[in-house]
């Protein structure tokens, strides 16, 4: 596994040296995209808009455009660094919360944490401290040139960054048509009814990605020349707009079964 990112945590004078891992790999397939003439691969070049000529990866820089000035200002890793020197390589915890209280809409990718050598007892000590008191670290970093929120907390024995999204980045649902209905009771009480008969512990390892592995099964046929069967879905509206009717019969053993 490669680190991307090097650096250091702390929570007040304590500093643990750490590597960060990705704690997550994608599942899709990797499809190429191709020319349907001869099948041949489409590629990508990094094309200077005024020559049309292209331009190699060392030859290319990044700037900000300055409308007041008409211009571009150019910045290198030097300037991403003052920007912020500690941030880009330093995770400090300004405050724990109980992770409860970070709504899940602000979650977007974990990483797991591993220690240096020198780091391995303050490790151990940060990690320990956190399962005895169920809370989460809140702080901040730079990767890749941006600075991101995080919150740390502990999966087992691993010690898991959750990067996650300011507030500014949420959008407000204000503009949307939501409505303010209030349901019957009755009906109320059903669909508890019907949460209630459907729940369970929670097992991630319960969902599989049964897409990609269909999509698996169709190319390993179309590869072999085999036809591959196909029955479109049907959407099937019910036939009543009664919605105690549909919950009830939701919650009849036999609809249960199927």
């Amino acid at each position: 596994m490669k680190a991307v990112w090097t650096g250091s945590i702390g929570f007040g004078l304590v500093n643990i040296p750490i590597k960060m891992y990705s704690a997550v790999e994608d599942s899709t397939l990797d499809l190429d995209m191709l020319d349907k003439k001869g099948l041949a691969n489409i590629k990508f070049k990094r094309v200077n808009e005024n020559t049309g000529k292209e331009v190699s990866w060392e030859n290319i820089v990044r700037g900000y455009f300055v409308k007041a000035k008409n211009k571009y200002v150019v910045l290198d890793k030097v300037d991403f660094e003052k920007a912020s020197p500690e941030k880009t390589k330093h995770i400090e915890i300004a405050q724990f919360v109980e992770e409860t209280e970070i709504d899940s809409t602000y979650f977007e990718a974990p990483y797991y944490l591993s220690p240096d050598k020198t780091g391995i007892r303050a490790y151990c000590l940060l990690r320990d401290a956190l399962k005895k008191t169920g809370k989460a670290g809140v702080g901040l970093f730079v990767m890749h040139n941006r600075e991101h929120v995080c919150i740390i907390k502990v999966l087992g024995d691993v010690i898991v960054l959750n990067r996650i999204r300011f507030a500014q980045e949420i959008r407000s649902p204000k503009d949307l048509k939501i409505p303010t209905t209030k349901s019957k009771p009755a009906e109320v009480k059903m669909a508890v009814n019907l949460i209630n008969q459907l729940s369970s512990k929670f097992d991630i390892k319960k969902y599989k990605d049964d897409y990609t592995a269909k999509l698996m099964k169709i190319i390993a046929a179309k590869s072999k020349g085999k036809a591959v069967e196909y029955k479109p879905m049907k959407v099937v509206h019910s036939n009543t707009k009664d919605l105690m009717e549909q919950l009830k019969a939701s919650l009849s053993p036999r609809k249960k079964a199927s």
